[in-house]
């Protein structure tokens, strides 16, 4: 179960980043509202999404996974602020489930970071 926990938490982080990637990119209607709620529309929603992808492929590789697993919770981190702030926890009817989702992918990406912290060079 040790062995392969961190490798699940990483699957499960990655998928999660990579399929929310179709509405960033393809400005689906969800995702033009999310952003034009907050003031980075397009340029945000594009931004973000690029990092996203960055994150998803960095977490899956073993080398790198404590990279994309931080750049994860960053990014992320800010997708919950603007729950908090703008949005509120409820967007458009979906019943929480964009805020529950990031706050599950911001723990999950600090679960991983602390799995794979003996591979950070700086903290060593």
């Amino acid at each position: 179960m040790k062995k392969y926990l961190p490798l699940v938490l990483r699957i499960i982080v990655a998928a999660i980043l990579l399929q929310t990637l179709w509405f960033k990119f393809t400005a689906a209607e969800e995702s033009v509202y999310i952003f034009s709620q907050i003031g980075m529309e397009p340029y945000g929603r594009i931004g973000i999404g690029i990092a996203e992808l960055i994150a998803g492929i960095l977490i899956l590789i073993p080398r790198t996974a404590w990279i994309g697993a931080g750049l994860s919770a960053g990014v992320i981190s800010g997708a919950i602020f603007f729950h908090l702030t703008k949005l509120g926890i409820e967007v458009q009817g979906d019943k929480g489930a964009l805020f529950y989702t990031a706050v599950l992918v911001f723990v999950l990406s600090l679960a991983v970071l602390w799995l794979e912290r003996k591979k950070i060079p700086f903290i060593r």
